[in-house]
């Protein structure tokens, strides 16, 4: 089997492939993939079908996916928004159905009818899909009812099409001291590249997930032209620019995502990461 394509961008194993790999990958069987959605808060997508590794990222709920392969209580699945690869327990899958709307807060909860005062059945994190099926109102309080049950508060969800505007630093704002999580993608747990895959798609664009992927996007500027909304990225690690001197980013020192001057955070930083490799800057076209 050829090793020149990435096996987080692409479904290939000896056994099995993603019929698109044809003449690119040898394997025993090609299938096509059948779609699928999250269907819990977060899924946690692994290298291996094994619940003791490590995670390489998450999809949030009403995420689509395609399902090569399902076996021993686990699926193997390439996820539609950024096109990784990796396997999750079969149960957090669900049939697809058309989203209409998307969280737009770091995080909500998700009642079993119209009324805030009942116990929160599940929470969403930003960026999750929703398929808005009716809605109630409460003391003032508007909600959305779900097709998968429950409601949630509308002022936090925005139609599927919008964006939040065009700064993503403004949404990786709302997500300071927001635990750091490896591979996480979330509200509830985020890393360095997840925070920016997540707040850029929150403005509109599609940028991949990891670092290294993500450093490859925008053009190339100099460290004196830095300014708010510029990337930075180390070997194995990426943050925004808040302003010329501050950088905003999810990391592994605070455990949080935390603002800290830039000159400090490169200083930090090098004993392990060793000095920036790159500055690029968007925006990108959508």
């Amino acid at each position: 089997m050829t090793t020149t394509l990435d096996r987080r961008l692409h479904a290939f194993r000896p056994d099995l492939a993603d019929e698109a790999l044809k003449g690119s990958v040898e394997a025993s069987a090609f299938v096509p993939g059948e779609p699928a959605r999250i269907s819990v808060p977060v899924a946690q997508l692994r290298p291996v079908p094994d619940l003791a590794r490590g995670i390489d990222t998450e999809l949030l709920f009403g995420e689509t996916v395609r399902v090569f392969d399902r076996a021993a209580g686990f699926a193997w699945v390439q996820a539609d928004q950024d096109g990784y690869v990796g396997y999750l327990p079969e149960d957090m899958l669900g049939e697809v159905e058309a989203s209409s709307h998307r969280i737009c807060v770091t995080r909500t909860f998700v009642y079993p009818q119209a009324e805030l005062r009942k116990p929160p059945i599940a929470a969403l994190s930003m960026g999750s899909r929703v398929t808005v099926v009716g809605e109630a109102e409460t003391r003032g309080t508007r909600y959305f009812e779900l097709a998968t049950g429950g409601a949630v508060i509308a002022a936090h969800c925005r139609p599927i099409a919008d964006v939040l505007g065009d700064d993503p630093v403004t949404i990786a704002e709302k997500f300071v001291e927001t635990p750091y999580l490896w591979g996480g993608r979330s509200g509830f747990g985020i890393d360095c590249s997840g925070l920016v895959q997540l707040s850029m798609m929150m403005v509109g664009h599609k940028v991949p997930r990891d670092s290294d992927m993500q450093a490859k996007i925008g053009s190339e500027i100099t460290r004196e032209e830095l300014r708010r909304g510029d990337f930075v990225f180390w070997k194995g690690h990426v943050g925004f620019m808040q302003d010329k001197d501050t950088l905003l980013h999810a990391n592994g020192h605070t455990m949080t995502v935390s603002r800290e001057n830039f000159e400090a955070a490169v200083k930090r930083i090098g004993w392990l990461y060793e000095q920036p490799t790159a500055y690029r800057r968007f925006p990108l076209e959508r």
